[in-house]
């Protein structure tokens, strides 16, 4: 499954367009990480228990994309977008959306 952040893909030539995919996982800190973190926030620097869970979660949510875009017909995702946001203190939520297409080589 070919994935880009644009809505053309060079040399490919969409040939038809599924439509809309989307999904998503939210995801907790363990408490241990969470602690660690907040100590972490008062000296300054990168929070890697957080970037880590936040790098799970984009995997997660783009491979339960690319599942639907299969599910429905679709070689290969444009437009991708990733949005993340809090939905209570301590879980946040990775979206993966984008536009299902199937594509093939030019000619």
């Amino acid at each position: 499954m070919l994935i880009v952040t644009t809505d053309t893909i060079p040399g490919k030539k969409i040939t038809k367009v599924i439509g809309y995919v989307a999904s998503s996982t939210v995801r907790s800190k363990h408490i241990g990480k969470d602690i660690g973190a907040g100590l972490k926030s008062l000296v300054g620097g990168e929070l890697n228990e957080l970037t880590e869970m936040q790098d799970e979660s984009r995997k997660i949510a783009v491979g339960r994309l690319v599942e639907k875009a299969r599910e429905q017909g679709a070689n290969a995702i444009v437009g991708l977008k990733l949005v993340t946001s809090n939905i209570m203190g301590n879980a946040s939520e990775m979206v993966a959306y984008g536009t299902g297409v199937v594509i093939e080589d030019e000619i």
